[in-house]
């Protein structure tokens, strides 16, 4: 198996009939997929996703995928083909539409729907094309075939690439579900042809191949949802993701079973599941879904909130109602139930907010107590099949992180793709297939573009790195008036603290240490202000180190009169 090497270089020009998959997110972790496939000089983009934030990413708000490669190539782009409306792979399209509006969006029908609500919030419209399964289009000079497949959404489809250097097949996020809610199953059959035809490369789903045997049904959550709502003697709170259509749908039924009223709280939910009904995704019975606003009027034991927040996301409607920092406020008897699988990340975000809840008095259900959730991608059973159906010359595992990549490609070893046809990359690494074989060709700069507010990409590691001092260990400022000719002290040391858990008292113990080591400096002739500042810096740093073993950020500012 082929694996990156910390040293490559940019890859050279993409020889004459060869094809280049280059992904610009999406390996190496769980979410903000993105890949960029090149033949004859023209690009054509699968999927432009967002990842979200962890801990150790303060104040940031969403993940971009680094559009720096494309940047000089903007007019090469044929379109951007969306394998399904998950904010992972949706997410990022407004910013990249920001570079050029005119890109064309290829999708389906609801794929479509939810991105272009996203896009009017940026007040951008979008150039699009609708497709569906068994659809063949031709994308400048990529021939495009879409094929159904099953997901935690409604609509997805993976995308079979011809070009003369080769069939390339991405499969988008995917599992074969044999009875989906909405009968639309992975199509086998599809995929059996195409590899008749001959895969040349399989860029194929790693979510779940660690992870052993068969993804439940979906369906399997209905009984245990019926078992839940039987019990819930006061209001029942739904999580889930806003795009969770299946899931959603399972939850209307179970509520109008038991006669209770939904609303749906927080802007995406509402947004996203009003297209899913008005498109016909979602089955909603007359009269079942209320205005928020109009719960106070209903009998607890008539009433289902369904909210986001799953994930443990801080300005998120469940987190905030952990937190008491919502309109909703829990109370004893209540039922939360978290309709989602944890992200690798999230776990303790999560669990603060289970706590929070159950801190109220509700009960809380979830994945690690009652089967609420089933996956939406292939497990290592399924994806064994799926490889053995496909028979694809060259793999690359995509949308993971190693452990997943990694199990991802052994599953296709042993369903007999020759080892050193199988590529493991991560972002940037460009992949060349050139005579049938996939070689690793070199790398681009993929890293993270941080949103911060209104700001792109002004964030960098060093900010946060900042932020995290700052959050971890506080600030400490100190205040110096110097003489602009001798360098000498003439007003301050002023010290002030925030954060640090240092008394203001005890800075007296180092302002001697400051007095003497800038009356050196004036000794010494220094009196740029820079230096001094770096001189103050260092000696404060060292007394707090030694003192408390703390490393507060110093802020220095020294001041010439």
């Amino acid at each position: 198996m082929s694996h990156p090497h910390p040293e490559l270089g940019s890859p050279p020009k993409l020889a004459e009939g060869g094809l280049r998959v280059t992904p610009l997110g999406g390996l190496g972790e769980i979410g903000r997929n993105m890949t960029v496939i090149e033949y004859d000089g023209r690009l054509l983009i699968i999927d432009c996703g967002v990842l979200f934030p962890e801990e150790e990413q303060p104040g940031v708000d969403l993940i971009l995928p680094d559009f720096s490669s494309l940047r000089d190539r903007l007019d090469d782009i044929d379109g951007i083909v969306l394998t399904h409306g998950h904010e992972d792979h949706i997410g990022g399209v407004p910013f990249l539409l920001r570079e050029k509006a005119d890109i064309p969006l290829i999708g389906s029908k609801l794929t479509l729907a939810l991105i272009e609500a996203k896009l009017q919030e940026h007040r951008i419209r979008p150039y699009t094309l609708e497709v569906e399964e068994g659809h063949r289009e031709r994308i400048g000079p990529f021939d495009c075939e879409f094929v159904s497949v099953n997901h935690s959404i409604p609509d997805a489809l993976a995308v079979a690439i011809r070009t003369p250097a080769g069939m390339v097949v991405h499969t988008g996020d995917f599992k074969m579900d044999q009875l989906p809610l909405d009968g639309r199953l992975t199509d086998l059959r599809a995929f059996a042809r195409l590899g008749e035809e001959g895969i040349d490369l399989l860029l194929c789903d790693s979510t779940n191949a660690e992870v052993p045997g068969f993804v439940p049904p979906e369906r399997d959550i209905s009984g245990v949802l019926r078992q839940v709502f039987g019990g819930a003697q006061k209001r029942i709170i739904v999580a889930s993701f806003a795009s969770h259509v299946h899931r959603i749908q399972q939850i209307l039924d179970a509520a109008h079973e038991f006669g209770r009223r939904v609303a749906f709280v927080g802007r995406s939910m509402v947004r996203n599941m009003g297209i899913a009904r008005d498109l016909g995704y979602l089955d909603v019975p007359a009269g079942l879904v209320v205005d928020v606003k109009t719960l106070d009027d209903l009998p607890d034991d008539e009433v289902v909130l369904v909210c986001t927040g799953s994930q443990g996301e801080p300005m998120a409607a469940l987190s905030r109602m952990a937190n008491r920092d919502h309109q909703i406020r829990i109370v004893q008897g209540d039922t939360v139930i978290l309709a989602s699988s944890l992200i690798p990340g999230n776990e303790n975000a999560v669990y603060r907010v289970i706590n929070g809840l159950t801190r109220w008095g509700a009960n809380v259900v979830h994945k690690g107590n009652a089967q609420v959730h089933v996956s939406g991608h292939a497990s290592a059973g399924e994806l064994l099949y799926f490889y053995n159906i496909c028979r694809p010359k060259n793999l690359m595992p995509v949308h993971g992180e190693w452990r997943h990549l990694r199990a991802n490609a052994e599953l296709g070893a042993q369903t007999g793709v020759p080892r050193e046809r199988v590529v493991i990359a991560e972002d940037g690494v460009a992949v060349d297939l050139i005579d049938g074989k996939a070689t690793i060709a070199g790398k681009v700069h993929a890293g993270y573009v941080y949103v911060d507010g209104l700001s792109v990409g002004d964030v960098t590691e060093s900010s946060l790195k900042d932020r995290r001092i700052l959050g971890d260990e506080g600030i400490i400022s100190v205040f110096v008036v110097v003489d602009s000719s001798s360098g000498k002290i003439v007003g301050g040391p002023h010290i002030q603290s925030r954060g640090s858990g240092i008394d203001d008292a005890d800075f007296d113990q180092v302002v001697p240490k400051i007095d003497e080591v800038l009356a050196k400096s004036a000794q010494d002739g220094v009196a740029e202000t820079h230096q001094l500042q770096q001189l103050v810096r260092r000696t404060v740093g060292k007394w707090v180190s030694d003192t408390y073993r703390r490393r507060p950020m110093i802020l220095p500012v020294v001041v010439e009169v």
